[in-house]
């Protein structure tokens, strides 16, 4: 039931009896105030609450709890309740390493809604996906006031399981842990299940749903996209500075867990330990794998021929592939947030590329030493860094879509802000989610924050990012290759050409022994 419709039978005059009008009259005040929205949802009602005016729900349950007997299962549905739920507060986020031991919990499949209004009205609704390299992040550390306060706009931002709980795969061990390489993306789907089956009672249209995500996020929505799964899920995808690269081959999952076993002391017959050692335990383990530059690939899906069945590419490109709409694009310097010129000078291949790549390693250095020819070596590093991890996948997704025949848009973020080399990795994401600070503040950086803003709003509700605000923004084609700069001056470029080293493989991270 709806609030308009709950507001509407409890608030009929009762004209006979003056004191039960005046009390009545008093509960219609009160909800004319907007407190404490509630709304039913296949499961149960919940309650929220009014901030800002919109109506916000914290901590809504989207699967049963992966605990127990049900740690490294796909999701569940969570079961039926019959009093009211609170959902006034933010979920627990997943069991993530913090220092020695490990915050969170693994009952944290949760998502967070806002909504301008719980009517009838079918909005456009935007999934956030978060990142932070699939072992760490939550769903709340982006607000979703950002894009319902003024966008009209249903913004959902998710947890999902990280790490080893996420995506360490043991189907070669259990045929029951068939999928656990995959756990983390199948409660993406799990969510987006929810949401199909839910998010009418919120003002929003199933049939308008853009899953949006950065770094770990991008890559990630970027794998529900090719995984059969997914199907009628979602219908348009903003991946930001991430692709496919992110899915790893069964012998790289298998040795990555070999590591974790190692570390853990345990020989890979005990694998099976991992279903009930402490969850503690275990993410210092992982954080100690994890640990440097390496941990920024180590986690992610899996080929494992269910739930991802055929190379990232290859699905996109083919007759398969859902027709969606994409908006699609990365920063101009992505390696400068993690690659400082104190860190390259100290051998380079040894801390920073073969962790980074393992197998693929060489393939880097081959492009970095030609590269010296020309460029300074922290320059060099810099854009083969970001060729090799962002650049070169997100424009290959591109060009496999754009093939299919389904509609992308490209953009690259070059805004320097004053600082050498160009816009590192993530240093979009204010532009988009803090918009009103930084237009408040003015200057060069409110004109970009207005546009970028406006022209993501434009794709989520329409499926074009064309506005008044921009030149005209094409869609783009591998011979063409036109692509939107956002930077001081707003423009379209045609790149003369696109990097692509044709030997390197799908996957960034490669550990074949």
């Amino acid at each position: 039931m709806q609030l308009s419709k709950i507001s509407d039978s409890f608030c009929k005059p009762v004209k006979s009896i003056n004191i039960i009008f005046f009390f009545v009259a008093i509960a219609c005040s009160s909800y004319a105030q907007g407190l404490n929205p509630v709304v039913k949802t296949n499961k149960g009602y919940i309650k929220g609450d009014l901030e800002n005016n919109i109506a916000v729900f914290k901590g809504v349950p989207y699967a049963a709890p992966p605990v127990g007997t049900l740690r490294y299962m796909p999701p569940t549905e969570h079961a039926a309740w019959k009093d009211t739920l609170s959902t006034r507060k933010f979920g627990e986020i997943a069991t993530q390493p913090d220092g020695k031991s490990a915050r969170g919990n693994e009952d944290c499949l949760t998502l967070n809604l806002y909504t301008p209004k719980t009517d009838n009205q079918k909005r456009a609704v935007v999934v956030w996906i978060h990142g932070g390299s699939m072992t760490g992040g939550s769903g709340r550390s982006m607000n979703g006031h950002a894009f319902s306060d003024n966008d009209d706009i249903v913004t959902v931002t998710i947890n999902y399981r990280l790490g080893v709980f996420g995506f360490l795969y043991l189907g070669d061990i259990d045929k029951r842990y068939a999928q656990s390489g995959n756990n983390g993306l199948l409660d993406v789907i799990a969510a987006l299940t929810w949401i199909k089956q839910n998010i009418a009672s919120f003002g929003g249209d199933p049939g308008r749903v853009t899953l949006m995500g950065e770094s770990a996020g991008a890559k990630l929505l970027s794998a529900v996209a090719v995984s059969p799964r997914s199907k009628g899920l979602f219908q348009q995808i903003i991946p930001e500075s991430g692709s496919v690269q992110c899915i790893r081959d069964i012998t790289t999952a298998k040795n990555e867990r070999a590591l974790i076993l190692k570390q853990l002391r345990l020989k890979p017959t005990d694998a099976a330990k991992l279903l009930t050692m402490p969850a503690d335990t275990i993410m210092h383990a992982q954080a100690i794998v994890c640990q440097g530059i390496g941990g920024n690939s180590f986690f992610g899906p899996v080929y494992d021929g269910q739930v991802i069945a055929e190379d990232g590419y290859k699905y996109a490109s083919g007759a398969n592939m859902p027709r969606i709409r994409a908006l699609i694009g990365t920063n101009k310097s992505e390696a400068r947030a993690f690659v400082s010129e104190q860190a390259w000078s100290n051998q380079p291949d040894e801390n920073i590329l073969k962790p980074l790549f393992r197998d693929n390693e060489p393939f880097v250095n081959r492009t970095y030493q030609a590269k010296l020819k020309t460029d300074s070596p922290y320059a060099a590093a810099i854009g083969v860094v970001t060729q090799y991890m962002y650049q070169m996948h997100s424009y290959r997704f591109a060009k496999a879509l754009a093939a299919n025949r389904i509609p992308v848009y490209m953009y690259r973020f070059d805004f320097e802000d004053g600082k050498k080399y160009g816009a590192a990795h993530a240093e979009e994401l204010k532009y988009l989610w803090d918009t009103k600070k930084i237009i408040a503040a003015g200057g060069e950086k409110a004109q970009l924050a207005a546009r970028m803003h406006a022209a993501w709003v434009a794709f989520i509700k329409t499926g074009n990012p064309n506005t008044a605000g921009l030149p005209a923004w094409p869609l783009y084609k591998s011979d063409t290759r036109r692509v939107m700069i956002f930077d001081k001056s707003t423009r379209v470029e045609n790149l003369k050409e696109v990097f692509n080293d044709k030997d390197f493989p799908s996957a960034v991270f490669r550990l074949e022994r």
